[in-house]
Parts: C-alpha cells; structure tokens; sequence
C-alpha cells in the first residue's frame, strides 16, 4: 500500500501527538490527511491507520510552510445528540472560543489559517484572531454565528492535538468584534471603547506592573529629595547585592559632582552640632556658614565664599575623624 499526501498540506506527523496526550486524539491525529490506494488504483481516505509505535517530539522539527487540512471524522469527542449538546450551553457562553496551548513555533498566518481549517468544521468561521506579543503568544480567538456551533467546538476539539500540542478550549469571556458588528452594529464603537479601557486597566493592574511603577516612583522621590537637599542619590534597595543582608547602603560616586561652594558633609556622629562644625571648617578661610538639617544629625552642608575655598576644605577633611572613631565624608554638594 502506497502512503501518500491527500493535500499538498502540513504532514500528519506534524500534528502527531505527544505521549501525554489521550489516547483517542493521538489515534485522530494520525488519520489527517492520510491516503492510500484501492486495488483500482483510485486514491481513497483511510481511517485505520495506526499511529507510529512511538510518539514524536511535542514541538515540530521544522516550521510548517503551509496550513495543516483536518478531516471531521478524526475529532476526539464527537457529539452524537444536539439536545444534550444545547442543555449544556452555558447560559454566558458566546459565539467566541477561546484557544490556548497552541504552538508557538508556528508561524501566525499559518497558525490562523489552520485553526480556521479545523473549525469550519462546526460551522462558519467569522474570525481568528491571534497575536505575535509575548502575552498573548500561543493563543487565538475564533468567531461563530450561533452559541450552538461554539459549544459544538468547545465539546469536540478540547484536547485535539494540533502541531504537537493538545488545545485547550472554552467559550471566551467577551463578544468578538465581528460578532458585535453583526448582531448590534451601532453599539460597535462603545463596545470597542469599553473593550479597549478593560485591556488599560487589566495591564494597569498587572501585580508586575505595579511594582515596577512603584520601584520607578520611589527612585523620583529619592532623587528629588537628594536635589533639594544637595545630597547623593541612594541606589533603589532592590538594586543592591542580596548576597550580604550587612552590606551598607551604596551611594552614587560623589566625586562626579562640579566644584562649587558648598560642601556636603555625611557620616558625622550625633553629637556633632554645629558649633563643632563651625570650629572645623572655620580654619580654612572664606568660611560663610553651616547648616545642620534638622532631625538628620549625620549631615550638614558648609558654604564658602567660592569654590576654590571650598575645594581646599573638602580635600583637607575627606576621611577626617571627627571624634576620633567616625571618618567624615565631605563631597562638594550637588547643584
């Protein structure tokens, strides 16, 4: 018997199943588009045979360059009574089915054209919808008239193996466009609306999203705290090394800040007020003043009367101990 292409399609063993998938749709997978010859040399479907003694990979070895054709009778969980079928309708469902699982290896337009190969059996295809985004890769969207013709896929497709991997199928949780536009077409343009502010505020809530919008405002407020102070800006915490929870706080070189006036003084101890301060930096000249921040006793910022009188200061008192234990750190302050 000679084995051959009823279509010039994707192989059948392309859509071969996994060893995880059921039994049944491993069988159907493996009569798509498989033909043999009679004793009169006529090419006829064959529906008998087996599938290979061992399963192939889950993922195809190459991309298939055209759409995949698929035989009805080859459907895992054919419906037999349309009265069972209806009672079983959701009373939410709609005419949209929601795929997922699919391969991602698969080119988009062959992906969407093969799905649609498969479903029309069930009835008219209105739409597939898929997209190339990391989010929503591996899934499509499929349009019927009617709720029945969907629930007919829902019922029958669930855990077809298609290119490797069985899908997953249930009714999708909002109206397709396509089904709006027919149904109530003046209601499109607020369904779009509405459609598109759910897709913002499902992304706005995004539990990832979030707290990188968070990271992101707490670095602003950081920074401009920093600038109204002429200090440093601190590294975010979740930026720093969690290899040693001891670790101090890393602060960005404040050796890249101009020369000007004012300096910057960090790391004092506590009992240095300003009076102590005033008696330190008045041995350099053109002394103008100190300031001390009030509840940040470490810090303070000493001014001169210009930058090279600063200068001088700053390199005589960087790493200087102030009561003998505490090395003070005096940077020139940020404009």
């Amino acid at each position: 018997m000679e084995v051959q292409s009823a279509e010039p399609v994707q192989p059948a063993s392309e859509l071969q199943s996994s060893a995880t998938f059921q039994p049944q749709a491993a069988a159907a997978a493996a009569t798509i588009g498989i033909t043999n010859k009679d004793d009169g040399g006529d090419t006829v479907m064959s529906g008998s045979v087996p599938p290979p003694p061992q399963a192939l990979s889950s993922l195809p070895d190459q991309n298939p360059s055209q759409p995949a054709q698929v035989d009805p009778n080859t459907l895992a969980n054919p419906v037999t009574k349309e009265v069972e079928l209806i009672d079983a309708i959701p009373e939410d469902a709609t005419e949209t089915v929601y795929l997922n699982n699919l391969n991602e290896k698969v080119k988009l337009p062959i992906l969407k054209q093969t799905l649609k190969n498969l479903l029309k059996n069930f009835g008219p295809v209105l739409d597939v919808v898929a997209h190339r985004s990391v989010r929503m890769r591996g899934q499509a969207f499929v349009a019927f008239p009617d709720r029945e013709m969907a629930a007919k896929a829902v019922k029958e497709v669930k855990g077809f193996p298609l290119y490797g991997k069985p899908i997953e199928i249930a009714f999708a949780r909002t109206q397709a466009d396509v089904i709006v536009k027919r149904k109530t077409p003046d209601e499109f343009e607020a369904h779009k609306a509405e459609r598109l502010t759910k897709k913002k505020r499902s992304r706005r809530e995004n539990p990832l999203r979030k707290k990188a919008f968070a990271q992101k405002e707490a670095a602003r407020k950081a920074a401009e705290a920093a600038s109204a102070s002429g200090g440093a800006i601190p590294m975010p915490t979740n930026a720093l090394p969690t290899s040693n929870s001891n670790r101090r706080v890393v602060q960005m070189p404040d050796e890249y800040q101009p020369p000007n006036k004012i300096l910057f003084v960090q790391n004092l101890p506590e009992n240095a007020g300003k009076d102590a301060l005033e008696v330190l930096f008045k041995q350099y000249p053109n002394l103008i003043e100190v300031r001390t921040i009030p509840g940040r006793s470490n810090i303070a910022f000493v001014e001169y009367t210009d930058a090279a009188s600063s200068g001088v200061a700053k390199d005589a008192l960087h790493n200087y101990k102030f009561d003998g234990e505490h090395k003070i750190k005096v940077t020139f302050a940020k404009q």
